[in-house]
Order: structure tokens, then C-alpha cells, then sequence
């Protein structure tokens, strides 16, 4: 079972970049004065190469997890992504039953979303449609972001228009914001509330009849929809459900006075275990052929612009061979830089925005394993040090190039490992994770001691949110956004 924890974490630094002598984005307080005698500092070449993620595909979706529908159709750099939610609203309670089935009519039912995001473009509108799930979801099963489900009956479409999904919605059943908000078909609403009984093998008489005889909604972008966003929703918030409207005659009453009500089904993710689970999954389909992506991967060189799509997406390796011939020193800084290229898709460059976070990770090639940076990614009571470690976007001055978009990595630790103790040189790995997780090495001496560090969404990245082209080490060295390694450091 993943461990879930939320880090509260804000790193942003305005810096300037000089033109011989960079500045340090992290710790610059502690690195004594570079004068070119005593104290030093050098830049060592990084070897950059893209490549699709195959792991990426076995991404979980876990039920607490926000969900992303929606299509993104004209992204040069990395392609085409596609986004459909599968998932059971269901009573709360059985055996279910309306009051006064015999004198009740269907007004309608609405499928109503959380919207907790977007990822792109808020201008244009998509049209969506809901779908009858027509196979069997397991409820007890968290799937990967690769599963579909078969669908069936049309159930009804709605135009998203984003800007106005924060706006409110005050009448005699509702006081709430941010709803996505899709009337279903008559025919639905009546089989629901006309047709589903509680008797005998009646629909609703227990939560496996219900799902035997319906199995849940797929939401999904409609065939040809414009559009270039993926938006976020979040299904066991309560203002997710599926709500049944309708009137009926008032009890007692002489008169033929009828009233209207509304009855909520509900997503159940397993919080209370006195509710039956609820089924789930989220299909994220990409399709690059064509990108610019597509133009840099498999090229076996020194990749002049990197990739980095959030999961499911692509990373890239890095390779510093400089360090095996580094001279005995003291590092008082090893530092990562990476800039982002500028973008060739505007006005999309705007809103097709990079990963909020960057994880910068080892690979251990006898194990096979992601592994954290020997040293300088540490963890202490589940919470790892990324505020110093590095990984979060910031924003830096870079000649010839503005305000860019930046991440940077603190290595310190492991260049001094490597130069001094002959530690092991490893191809390092960044990517922009979502739920994954690393083989953890307490930092030396204690290197005996291994376990698995879990990454979540809470402080990595939302599923598919982000993307950012950066600046490889196949740049000329005159690029200002070149990727490398900066190392201060004294001689012994």
C-alpha cells in the first residue's frame, strides 16, 4: 500500500546569471568566495538522451487520486493526448428505494463532477459525451493509466466551457462551485428511478445487483472535439454524484399538490467500510508520431533539447563522464542546471506549462532499480529534503534568453562520494513523476539499509499535468541553456 503524506513546499528564486561565473540557485550562502586560487569552480559536460517511458503505461490511478478527462490536439513538441474516466456513482445504503415509487416521476438526472484543474488551454471549449460502462469493473483493483473499459449506451453531452466551471450554483438543492455539471438522457433517468427496484432480484436490493445491472459511466472527450486542456476532477470529493431529480404527490394531502426532491448516488473509496467500494479507472491514451519528440528519440547521441512529459510520459538519462577523472578535492558545490528552450507552439507555450516538479534519480543497471542520488536525496521521517535536494520549477535570468523557467540539483554529496571514496558513477535518470517510487539508501555511512521510497502526487505532479523542452547537453557551449554540471570546490 502506498504511503501518503503532504509536504508544503515553496521554493522560488529570482537570480541573475553572470556571464563567466554563474550563480548558485541553492546554498550560495555556505560556498566561500570563488577567487581562482584557493576556491575554484568548473563546468563538466552532460550527456543527454530522450526516450519514452515504458513504465510510464503502469501508472495507478488510486480512487483518492484526481482523474483527468479531456484532449489536447495540437501540441508540436510532445503529440496528442486523449483522456477518459471510468467510475461507479451508487447508493450508499441497501436495500435503496425513492419514497413513493408508485406516484413518482423523473424529472432528470445530471452527472456532476468536482473540477479541481486544468492542465492547457481555457479558452477553447470541448465537448464531451457519457458512455454506459458495458464490462465489469473491480472495485478492489486499482488500475493503470493503460486500461480501458468497453462502453455502450449513450447517456448524454455536454459543451465544457472552462472559465465558467468555477462559477456558482445557488438553488433549492445546491449552494457549490466548481461542478462539472452533464444532464443524462430522459430514458436514464427513468430507468433509474422508474424501473430499479428493491424487490426480490431487483436492481436495487444489493450493491451486486445494482453493478450486475449497471456498471458504471466512462466520461470521455467526444469523437472529433476541439480543444487543447485536460482537466482535473477528484471523485470521492462530495461534490461529485450523480443526482436524481423528481416530484411526487405529498402525502396526506387532499389536494393533487406535488413537490419536488432530489436523491444523490455517490463514488466510495473505501474510507468507510460499511459502503461498498467503488470502481475506477482513468485511460490516458498518447499519441506522438509527428512531435518534435518523435525527432529525438533513439538518436544514440548527445540530444541538443530533452523532453519531459509528466507520467505517463518520457524522461531522459544523463551521463557526467567528466567525474571519473575529476581531481581529490573538496566540493562545496556540485550543482545540476537545466533551462527550459524556449517553446515553438505559442500562444500554447502559455498554457501547456512544465511539470512542477522534477525528480532527478539513479540507476542502478545490476539491480535494474530507480534508486535516489547517492547522498544528497535523503529522507527523514517520510519526508524527503527535495526543498534542498532540488526539483521544483523556479525562475532565472539567463543571458540572451530573459526570465526562463529552471530546475536545478544539489549533487554535492554524491560528486564528493565519487571523487573521494570512489563511489559509483551511475547514469542518472529525470523525469516528472506522478505516483511512482524509488529503491531508498540512507545517506553514507549507512548505506546497508535499503527500502522503498514512495513519490505521490501531493508533492510531485498531478497525472499528465505538465511538460517542459529543455536545454541538452548536445547544445553548443556558448548556449546560456545548456544543460551541465557546475562544481565548486577547493584544491587539497
Amino acid at each position: 500500500m502506498r504511503k501518503l503524506f503532504s509536504i508544503a513546499v515553496a521554493i522560488l528564486f529570482f537570480i541573475s546569471a553572470c556571464t563567466k561565473i554563474e550563480s548558485t540557485t541553492i546554498g550560495s550562502g555556505l560556498i566561500p568566495p570563488i577567487d581562482g586560487v584557493t576556491t575554484l569552480d568548473t563546468t563538466l559536460d552532460v550527456t543527454t538522451n530522450n526516450y519514452i517511458d515504458p513504465l510510464g503505461d503502469e501508472a495507478k490511478v488510486y480512487k483518492t487520486d484526481e482523474h483527468v478527462i479531456g484532449v489536447i490536439n495540437s501540441d508540436l513538441l510532445f503529440g496528442k493526448t486523449t483522456a477518459t474516466a471510468f467510475f461507479e456513482l451508487k447508493p450508499t445504503t441497501y436495500p435503496f428505494s425513492l419514497p413513493n415509487p408508485q406516484e413518482l416521476t423523473a424529472d432528470s438526472a445530471v452527472l456532476i463532477l468536482s473540477y479541481k484543474g486544468v492542465f492547457g488551454d481555457t479558452l477553447q471549449d470541448q465537448d464531451w459525451e457519457v458512455r454506459e460502462v458495458s464490462e465489469f469493473m473491480r472495485g478492489d483493483t486499482v488500475f493503470n493509466v493503460k486500461k480501458s473499459f468497453a462502453t455502450g449506451e449513450f447517456l448524454g453531452k455536454a459543451s465544457i466551457n472552462i472559465p465558467h466551471l468555477k462559477d456558482s450554483i445557488n438553488d433549492r438543492f445546491e449552494n457549490a462551485s466548481s461542478q462539472i455539471r452533464i444532464k443524462l438522457s430522459p430514458s436514464f433517468a427513468n430507468k433509474l428511478m422508474n424501473q430499479y427496484d428493491s424487490t426480490g432480484n431487483g436492481a436495487y436490493a444489493s450493491d451486486s445487483l445494482f453493478r450486475l445491472n449497471f456498471k458504471g459511466f466512462a466520461v470521455m472527450p467526444a469523437q472529433g472535439s476541439l480543444g487543447n486542456a485536460l482537466l482535473r476532477v477528484n471523485l470521492s470529493d462530495t461534490n461529485t454524484k450523480l443526482a436524481l431529480y423528481y416530484n411526487y404527490h405529498i402525502k396526506d394531502s387532499v389536494s393533487t399538490k406535488r413537490d419536488t426532491a432530489v436523491t444523490y448516488f455517490r463514488f466510495s473509496d473505501g474510507s468507510n467500510v460499511n459502503i461498498p467500494v467503488s470502481a475506477n479507472a482513468n485511460y490516458i491514451k498518447r499519441e506522438r508520431n509527428g512531435s518534435q519528440l518523435s525527432q529525438f528519440l533513439n538518436t544514440n547521441g548527445n540530444d541538443s533539447l530533452v523532453f519531459i512529459q509528466t507520467m505517463p510520459g518520457t524522461f531522459a538519462t544523463l551521463k557526467i563522464s567528466g567525474l571519473s577523472t575529476f581531481p581529490n578535492v573538496i566540493v562545496h558545490r556540485a550543482e545540476l542546471l537545466a533551462f527550459q528552450a524556449p517553446d515553438d507552439n505559442p500562444p500554447l507555450h502559455l498554457s501547456l506549462t512544465p511539470p512542477r516538479y522534477l525528480l532527478l534519480n539513479a540507476y542502478d543497471s545490476v539491480t535494474k532499480l530507480n534508486i535516489n542520488v547517492p547522498n544528497d536525496f535523503i529522507v527523514s521521517q517520510e519526508t524527503p529534503n527535495i526543498s534542498t535536494f532540488g526539483g521544483f520549477i523556479t525562475e532565472k535570468a539567463v543571458p540572451d534568453n530573459g526570465i526562463v523557467k529552471a530546475y536545478t540539483f544539489d549533487l554535492s554529496r554524491y560528486v564528493q562520494g565519487i571523487i573521494t571514496r570512489k563511489e559509483t558513477i551511475y547514469t542518472l535518470k529525470m523525469s516528472a513523476p506522478s505516483n511512482d517510487s524509488l529503491r531508498y539508501t540512507p545517506p553514507y555511512p549507512q548505506a546497508n539499509i535499503t527500502s522503498n521510497f514512495f513519490v505521490v502526487p501531493s508533492f510531485a505532479n498531478n497525472l499528465a499535468d505538465g511538460r517542459v523542452r529543455l536545454g541538452g547537453g548536445g547544445m553548443t557551449k556558448q548556449n546560456q541553456l545548456r544543460m551541465r554540471l557546475r562544481i565548486v570546490y577547493s584544491k587539497l
